[in-house]
């Protein structure tokens, strides 16, 4: 009896030192809202998955402090609308010691409000526009490349090969038209002339009028915004008129798609893309494979994202040693770190400023990293082709 008395009045003892919320065996719980049904869902299932297999590793290799990590994920039901109210319920009833933001920049505002509001920490895993990072921010921090990032190499590579005269391509939508006209501010500061930028509507099936601009205006570097349909319909109106600019680059040719519509014709167009599975990033090659091997699929950007975001989480809570959010705060606003994504490194507002997507050629029917040259797979290869120079690969 007297031997159990003892252990209680120890057990007593050590509650009321660490505090019932927090003795060693709770776990580090990790708020973040990833749609899970309605419209959005099939998009938006890579990030769970990521996120799913990230808190896999990290209790294997003993949590975060030496307790266990667990998600609470929450179902927007692709309502990006309902994104603030679920992180308040995140923070407030589920207690949730960090947030990851949710799918896309809309849902991404709402979360970034209600961390904003309750000075919670939140990992911007997937909003890249302009918006979702507002000066005064102090909470919240971005892991993609922002929109605005997307024509840097382009620009790069039009600078070197004096491609001096500038077309820029949109779709008719805010994040095709954010890239753009990031893009036409920073080849104006390179010196590289521009004309108005060329919006074209939502399944634009003739490119002609464009061609005709394009050659009015002696462009020699072509740059598009905009899905995969829009380059595969921009390269079949190149081949039918035979025109060819000295650069051709555009989003959509960095999808898997854009190769097996086009065949050989996507051929020497280059690409931007946030992530590739051949990026030689800290971590990448590993990420790739755990990811393939417990999904059995191939990783996207948007898996990519998620991974990195939690990888960050990691670095943070080591750095901090605490999960006390303005320790976490001033950790992540100061850290400098690699992640399977890329670079990390922000400014004052959380902003990304660091990271760059990359620019991929087409070469031999697969997407080749050709800039940053640090991360190249292959050297790139320009002028374009015209059409009666090409040869047909066997």
């Amino acid at each position: 009896m007297k031997r159990t008395a003892m252990v209680l009045a120890a057990a007593v003892l050590l509650v009321s030192v660490l505090g019932p919320a927090r003795a060693q065996g709770n776990p580090v719980v990790i708020g973040a809202v990833v749609t899970q049904s309605g419209i959005l869902a099939d998009l938006a299932a890579d990030l769970r998955k990521a996120l799913l297999l990230w808190q896999e590793e990290v209790n294997a290799a003993g949590g975060l402090l030496g307790r266990r990590v667990e998600l609470r994920l929450l179902d927007d039901r692709s309502e990006s609308a309902a994104a603030r109210a679920l992180y308040e319920q995140l923070i407030h009833e589920d207690h949730a010691d960090l947030l990851i933001g949710p799918f896309g920049s809309a849902a991404t505002l709402g979360a970034a409000a209600a961390a904003e509001g309750q000075r919670r920490v939140l990992l911007n895993a997937t909003g890249a526009a302009r918006a979702t990072q507002r000066p005064g921010f102090r909470y919240v921090f971005q892991v993609p490349a922002p929109f605005g990032n997307y024509g840097s190499g382009p620009l790069e590579l039009a600078r070197r090969m004096d491609y001096g005269r500038i077309l820029i391509v949109a779709r008719n939508d805010p994040v095709a038209r954010e890239m753009a006209e990031q893009t036409q501010a920073e080849a104006t500061a390179l010196g590289l002339r521009t004309a108005t930028i060329e919006i074209h509507a939502p399944g634009q099936n003739d490119f002609a009028p464009f061609i005709e601009r394009a050659k009015v205006a002696r462009a020699q570097a072509w740059i598009a915004y905009g899905l995969p349909q829009d380059a595969v319909q921009m390269v079949r109106d190149f081949r039918r008129l035979r025109y060819a600019p000295a650069m051709f680059v555009a989003q959509g040719a960095a999808d898997a798609q854009f190769v097996k519509r086009l065949g050989q014709d996507a051929e020497h167009a280059m690409g931007i893309s946030p992530w590739e599975r051949t990026l030689a990033s800290r971590g990448n090659a590993r990420f790739v494979e755990s990811y393939s091997r417990k999904w059995s699929a191939e990783p996207t950007p948007l898996a990519a994202q998620g991974y990195a975001a939690g990888a960050l989480i990691e670095e943070a809570v080591r750095r901090a040693g605490s999960l006390e959010q303005e320790a976490l705060r001033e950790a992540l606003a100061a850290l400098q770190a690699e992640t399977p994504l890329g670079y990390y490194q922000v400014d004052r507002s959380g902003a990304q400023r660091a990271a760059r997507p990359v620019v991929v050629q087409i070469r031999n029917g697969r997407r080749e990293i050709v800039w940053p040259e640090t991360l190249a797979t292959a050297k790139w290869q320009l002028p374009y082709p015209r059409w009666e120079e090409r040869r047909v690969l066997k």
